[in-house]
């Protein structure tokens, strides 16, 4: 077989611009290897990149999604360590292999300026690729935790690095709707969400996560064990009810998915010296109705940091905690390798009734 079927975004004013094409299966290099995807996860990004509500640059006819687990097909003639049938995965950027991100990473990420993993077949560097453990983990399982497991890592240990004891905030907020009149979802449950969940809990760490429904918030608490829960629609003023929680010690590491729209809470809840891992771009707010993040970053002595994914040493480092631990990671659905089920996929995704991650499955 020397032709593989690809999904390129033809358009970008929503879903029905995904069409499938022929191409050529690539051809490997010596330093290389070719990866047979077996299981694609998709995230909230995919759904702005097609939507034009995606702030970054976007190549022309992209294929989208970022996130892929697979399988070894051949290896390049120079190439050490790796072997026909290794299950592998791929970081969200081949470039950003440890350290802190640089400008010359920032147009190397997949289904960006960088074409994605919608495909059958993918040649990439063998330094870039991270050879998976032997676990009871799925190819399903593995996909859903590159671009969630990378972001959550790097938030808890990026910096300043989560401790047994310490109280973890994962938050969600209301978003606006796409120029596409697609609902953006009521995050809180999904992927980064509930990864954040599960490693922190697994680290030792106290836990608080938000949502918009309490039949969610019901099914979080006692399928992976949230220690505290906070309805933002019966709590509109949520950061009142952390402090309450936290007998007003605030919390040492907020998840913060939403952007402008929910900071001025954040900073509210925040522990002095504690840490706003910034994620979410998905909320805005009129410039005066921004709060003064420099003065209420300052009375806190926190760090407010922005985290656009991380390096492949850190993909690594969450994917051998996983293994180690056998960390499930929370998969609602899976679809099949076809546009009519990716559309539906994606159409899932933006509605924000999943809890965890959507994945499209090629076996």
């Amino acid at each position: 077989m020397s032709s593989q079927t690809v999904f390129r975004l033809t358009s970008r004013d929503g879903f029905e611009g995904l069409q499938a094409f022929k191409e050529l299966i690539p051809t490997v290099g010596q330093y290389e290897v070719l990866i047979k995807v077996r299981s694609v996860a998709l995230n909230q990004r995919d759904v702005a990149i097609a939507t034009s509500t995606y702030p970054l640059p976007v190549k022309d006819q992209v294929i989208p999604c970022s996130d892929m687990a697979g399988e070894v097909a051949q290896v390049g003639d120079l190439v050490n360590g790796f072997s026909i049938g290794d299950s592998v995965l791929a970081p969200l950027n081949p470039s950003f292999v440890y350290g802190v991100l640089q400008d010359s990473h920032g147009s190397d990420t997949f289904g960006g300026l960088r074409d994605g993993m919608l495909r059958e077949y993918i040649a990439l560097p063998a330094h870039a690729m991270i050879k998976l453990p032997k676990s009871s983990h799925s190819f399903t399982q593995w996909a859903a935790v590159v671009q969630a497991g990378t972001t959550v890592w790097n938030s808890f240990y990026g910096n300043m690095p989560l401790k047994p004891g310490d109280t973890v905030l994962v938050l969600g907020k209301i978003v606006q709707t796409s120029p596409q009149n697609i609902n953006l979802p009521s995050i809180g449950t999904g992927g980064v969400s509930l990864t954040a969940l599960i490693f922190a809990k697994a680290a030792g760490a106290t836990t608080i996560i938000t949502s918009s429904s309490d039949k969610k918030l019901e099914y979080v608490k006692s399928k992976f064990g949230a220690d505290h829960t906070i309805n933002y629609k019966t709590h509109p003023n949520w950061a009142a009810e952390v402090q309450r929680i936290t007998n007003g010690q605030g919390v040492n590491h907020i998840i913060e998915i939403s952007g402008a729209g929910t900071i001025q809470q954040s900073l509210d809840s925040v522990a002095r010296g504690g840490i706003i891992s910034v994620i979410g771009f998905l909320t805005t707010v009129p410039q005066d109705k921004m709060p003064n993040v420099t003065m209420l970053s300052l009375i806190h002595g926190c760090v407010v940091r922005g985290v656009q994914g991380g390096s492949k040493q850190q993909l690594e480092e969450a994917v051998r905690f996983m293994g180690s631990r056998e960390l499930q990671m929370p998969v609602d659905k899976t679809f099949g390798f076809n546009r009519d089920e990716i559309i539906v996929a994606l159409k899932y995704v933006a509605s924000g009734e999943h809890i965890g991650k959507v994945c499209i499955n090629l076996d």
